[in-house]
């Protein structure tokens, strides 16, 4: 089992990383789903955030499952860092990770679970996997598309802007946090089970 209940070594069993950038400009931005989704659980399972490992940690659990949360707060680009230090401090391997990110192959709202697997191109997974020697952990990757045809914009510009007024952002924020919380409880593939071709909100 991938996921689950630990009898020795490891203090915690799981823990979920949101991905994003820091600061108030990036707050609400395509990239900065993972931010929010973690901010969702953390509401919800009432965990208090502190500063540790370059970012912010909540610790708490759900049921028996002992996790913490963590959104590195040192850029996209090296979140891996942040990462690798909060797993050496909590003694986990990678298999012991759920990384909540942004993905533009999948379409606005479309949330799904996934083992390991490519990068796609995300600058945050490929830090993660340069700092841990892997890319074999769960994810949670929330849709958020492309730019439509025929917009001449980077990639990395379209993810970095806040969604249009017509986006229904809760609704995205509550479906990443409720695949989040059935990879913790459930494990991935029940997860896949329940969210994976659902489609789009």
């Amino acid at each position: 089992m991938r996921l689950g209940r630990r009898d020795f070594g490891p203090s915690l069993d799981v823990l979920v990383v949101g991905l994003g950038n820091p600061g108030p400009e990036y707050a609400v931005t395509r990239h900065n789903l993972g931010f929010m989704v973690t901010d969702r659980l953390a509401g919800e399972w009432s965990l208090g955030w502190r500063s540790k490992f370059s970012g912010r940690v909540a610790e708490g659990r759900e049921g028996d499952t002992r996790l913490a949360l963590l959104q590195p707060l040192t850029y996209m680009n090296v979140s891996g860092k942040s990462v690798a230090a909060a797993l050496r401090f909590y003694k986990l391997e990678p298999d012991a990770l759920v990384v909540v990110h942004d993905e533009i192959d999948l379409p606005l709202g479309d949330v799904r679970a996934k083992w390991g697997g490519g990068l796609a191109g995300h600058n945050g997974l490929r830090s993660l996997r340069e700092s841990l020697g892997t890319a074999d952990f769960a994810r949670v990757r929330i849709g958020v598309g492309r730019p439509e045809r025929g917009e001449r914009q980077p990639v990395a510009d379209w993810v970095l802007r806040p969604f249009p007024s017509d986006v229904d952002v809760e609704a995205l924020v509550t479906r990443g946090a409720d695949c989040a919380r059935a990879v913790v409880r459930d494990g991935v593939d029940e997860a896949m089970r329940r969210f994976n071709g659902a489609g789009p909100l």
